[in-house]
């Protein structure tokens, strides 16, 4: 499941990974990570080099428990510190780094390995799972999507997310490597008028739609019809 900053993915993907019975990942927790750990050791995150050089060094683990996702780093529990408004606004500049992505989307195909997971994030669609059985693209009104953030948040107004997420836009669509795109044979979704409850039914329907009565969690699917 793809998608820019505020369309829903990790509420969707958690919700619909909870009602097959399947994993979870958020590949965007691991670019957060490396950006935490590389604030932490302090590298100067205008000099792509820099960051490149030293990728390699902090040991990321992602849990895959929808209920429950937890990352750690090295061995520290970094789920809270992630979301921090320091890494929100330093993780495309990381994100961006060739050798940073080239680890961690390395990292996030292990954990996906033979399947049963919903994975979310802004290339899994186009790079890290190209043939994943269901490519989910969510997108909502850059109102929608900031005022969702705004309210998750609570320390910021809905013009400063809206401001915010254009810039994060540009970086993460407009980056050399991976950059945000919808992946052939994805289904958009535009989430701006549902609820979360509303979405996720739409995006199960769609997995029924598309990998029949035999696919994952079809028994689920079928009880909640």
């Amino acid at each position: 499941m793809d998608g820019p900053s505020g369309s829903g993915k990790s509420s969707v993907s958690r919700g619909v990974a909870r009602a097959l019975g399947l994993r979870y990942l958020d590949t965007g927790a691991m670019y957060r990570a490396m950006t935490w750990w590389m604030l932490r050791q302090g590298v100067d995150l205008d000099d792509p080099g820099a960051i490149g050089a030293r990728c390699g060094e902090p040991l990321i683990v992602s849990g895959t428990d929808p209920d429950g996702p937890a990352i750690h780093v090295d061995g520290i529990d970094v789920a809270g510190p992630i979301r921090q408004a320091e890494i929100t606004s330093a993780v495309s500049a990381v994100a961006a780094v060739p050798e940073v992505r080239a680890r961690l989307v390395a990292l996030q195909r292990e954990i996906v390995g033979s399947g049963g997971i919903v994975v979310e994030g802004r290339d899994i669609g186009t790079v890290v799972c190209p043939g994943a059985d269901v490519k989910i693209y969510l997108t909502a009104s850059a109102e929608a999507r900031a005022q969702r953030r705004s309210a998750e948040l609570g320390d910021s107004t809905v013009r400063a997310q809206q401001e915010a997420m254009a810039r994060r836009d540009t970086l993460d669509t407009t980056r050399k490597t991976d950059p945000l795109l919808m992946a052939d044979g994805a289904v958009e979704l535009d989430t701006t008028a549902m609820s979360l409850d509303e979405v996720i039914a739409e995006v199960l329907r769609l997995v029924a739609e598309h990998t029949g009565p035999s696919g994952p969690g079809g028994d689920r699917i079928r009880e909640r019809t």
